[in-house]
């Protein structure tokens, strides 16, 4: 009997199969195996250019942005520095000098 991974919701040792894909019966949790590679391939957030995005980085903004709530825009070229990666929609959460903090996409920014 081959040895089957632990849940990777709740770590619980008894899971099963079904069909292609793996369960966990006290959670529920349904994955594929050998998905924790592309899971965390996935986790890589990366702008526009394809570059990988890490915490730390320096920016430029590649599109006026609208800031909601605001009159205000953040303008082309503007250079964001010390970013920090988040979950979510907003993977980026910075602070825009004469802006202040906000979130923005990595779509409209390339590494600096």
């Amino acid at each position: 009997m081959s040895e089957l991974p632990p849940c990777p919701g709740c770590e619980s040792p008894y899971t099963y199969h079904d069909g292609m894909q793996l369960v966990c019966p006290e959670c529920g949790h349904e994955w594929v195996a050998g998905e924790s590679a592309e899971a965390e391939e996935e986790k890589q957030v990366r702008d526009a250019n394809g570059n990988v995005l890490t915490d730390g980085d320096t920016v430029t903004v590649i599109k006026d942005l609208k800031v909601k709530g605001s009159s205000s825009v953040v303008k082309v070229g503007t250079r964001v520095k010390n970013i920090r990666l988040v979950q979510g929609d907003h993977d980026i959460d910075c602070k825009v000098d004469g802006i202040g903090p906000m979130k923005l996409k990595s779509m409209y920014v390339k590494k600096a």
